[in-house]
């Protein structure tokens, strides 16, 4: 989902834990209120308009190399010994969950990257010149552009520095604007110390009034077109602090407010609507083979999504068909993660709608359908009630760290599957899809060529590791980054694709990411290239 700025106006609560191996009941539950088109409880699926900007909401004693949400008010518990996986179990399977969750957005529907990425930098960008006076330069856009886009960068906004961090929390490489900082630089700035706000950003609070945590597909764009505003300010106003920020949300709220689907407002919605195949990929028939598979051995299904429920029927009737709704039990649409998961039902109802319009709030949530809204407490509640389980073991598959991966590991204890691109970039892998797409429907950019994001940037290198120059004549060391530690720490396991795994049996055993195997032991097929010892380094610079 597009720009989910949580709501940090209340702390989260933990959710019950999901927990031991079995399967999932079928019957009465498996077909029971699925809602009708246009009736009371059908979908919601625009991308969710931007809730303000605010501050995170604590800051941690300060603990080098933590990587825990900082304690709220009250300190959470830590979550009961459930359905997760153990620090002590050495593999996974989808056989011993009785729940199958997906995200949507780049975890079920995948987009033609390159096209999508200029769509959503000039819906902003377009907004930034026409509404609120910015340099019409920034419409324009080279060829190789988006090599600056690499997920895992922390905007530092005030200074207009974009930072990439190793997992203690010193900086790794940084730019002012799109221009790289030197090691020198580097040193003079941030000095060989954990970066002031990594206690909160390792936190998993990723956007506060100081900086912005860009974390997947949906942010990127946004990264590249903030750092060329800060070129623009350089070279116009010679600007030392920047306050730029504010009108880069209202362009976020603009283009993807609740109504703007249905209204046509900005440019994201209109295009894709009109051009669906220019940006997104159909699912191959083995994944849709792979979701039958699941309900046929008595899964039960969940879409859980913070697009609205009109662009989810958008994108699920295009990438799965017109009967997608039959892949699964219940869909849950604008969930507004993260907090779906940390929110208690009194914060966040469930929602039944009508015509794509939220109605009344639920007290609970008694049967499958399509929902909006909504919090894990009361969905794994019923999850109880369709498996006849007091502790149905769950599994989420999602591509973003911070709204899916992280909070249904801490807060719900759920097995959790990492929807990782950067497997193929980091081997080099361009998939068949991309490479055999017709011109006819590739677009009008296609002539400029724009970088596949998770290709390896030049300009910050390995999403997983990077050289440390050394100090004083030292010999310069390997390190992890701060987003390759996050994904061994809080994912079961971490895959390039729903397509890699879909031809594997149900009971397949993975090995799992555990704090008693090695760093690279989750990644299926295999270990990104710049994990492995010995490797050429070729990758980081």
């Amino acid at each position: 989902m597009f720009f989910e700025f949580e709501r940090l106006d209340t702390p989260p609560a933990i959710l019950p834990a999901p927990a031991p191996p079995s399967r999932a009941r079928q019957g009465l539950y498996r077909r029971c209120g699925r809602p009708r088109r246009g009736g009371a409880e059908r979908a919601e699926g625009v991308p969710a308009g931007p809730a303000p900007l605010c501050p995170a909401r604590l800051r941690r004693k300060r603990r080098p190399r933590s990587f825990l949400l900082p304690p709220l008010s009250p300190p959470p518990p830590p979550p009961a010994c459930g359905g997760g996986g153990s620090a002590m179990q050495q593999h996974f399977s989808l056989a011993e969950c009785d729940v199958v969750g997906f995200d949507l957005d780049h975890t079920l529907c995948r987009y033609h990257l390159p096209q999508s990425a200029r769509l959503i930098y000039d819906s902003f960008a377009q907004y930034l010149v026409t509404e609120k006076g910015y340099d019409e330069d920034l419409l324009t856009l080279a060829p190789d552009s988006l090599d600056f886009c690499c997920k895992g960068l922390v905007l530092d906004i005030e200074e207009g520095n974009f930072l990439k961090l190793a997992e203690d929390g010193t900086v790794l490489r940084a730019s002012h604007g799109t221009k790289s900082m030197t090691f020198e630089e580097i040193l003079e700035i941030y000095g060989r110390k954990e970066w002031k706000h990594f206690n909160t950003v390792s936190g998993m609070v990723s956007r506060t009034a100081k900086y912005y945590l860009y974390d997947n597909y949906f942010d990127l764009p946004g990264a590249l077109l903030c750092a060329r505003v800060v070129d623009s300010l350089d070279q116009h106003d010679g600007q030392k602090k920047y306050d730029f920020w504010k009108d880069m949300v209202a362009a976020i709220q603009h283009n993807y407010k609740i109504s703007a689907f249905k209204e046509n407002c900005g440019m994201y919605f209109p295009e894709v609507k009109n051009h669906p195949d220019k940006y997104l990929q159909r699912c191959p028939e083995s994944v849709k083979k792979w979701l039958k598979q699941l309900k046929n051995a008595g899964k039960i299904l969940l879409l859980i999504t913070s697009s609205h429920s009109d662009y989810c029927r958008l994108l699920c009737e295009h990438v799965l068909g017109n009967d997608f709704e039959e892949y699964f039990d219940i869909l849950i649409t604008n969930a507004l993660k993260p907090g779906f998961f940390s929110h208690t039902p009194n914060q966040r109802p469930f929602r039944t709608l009508e015509n794509d319009e939220e109605q009344e709030a639920l007290l609970s949530l008694d049967k499958p359908g399509w929902y909006s809204q909504g919090n894990a407490i009361q969905l794994y509640d019923l999850l109880k009630k369709m498996t006849g389980k007091l502790d149905p073991k769950v599994v989420y598959f999602g591509d973003s760290m911070h709204s899916d991966i992280f909070p249904a590991h801490h807060y719900s204890n759920w097995e959790t599957v990492f929807i990782l691109e950067e497997l193929l970039g980091d081997k080099g892998i361009v998939p068949a899809k991309a490479e055999s797409e017709p011109l006819e429907k590739k677009g009008k950019y296609e002539g400029d060529q724009l970088k596949v994001p998770y290709f390896v940037s030049k300009q910050w290198g390995s999403f997983f590791v990077d050289r440390l120059p050394g100090l004083e004549n030292a010999e310069e060391t390997l390190v992890h980054t701060w987003s390759c530690k996050c994904i061994s720490t809080y994912s079961t396991i971490a895959i390039p694709s729903l397509e890699a795994i879909a031809d594997l049996p149900l009971d397949y055993r993975f090995t799992r990411f555990s704090s008693n195997s090695s760093a690279t032991a989750g990644y299926y097929p295999s270990p990104p290239r710049a994990l492995l010892p010995n490797e050429d380094s070729v990758m980081m610079k």
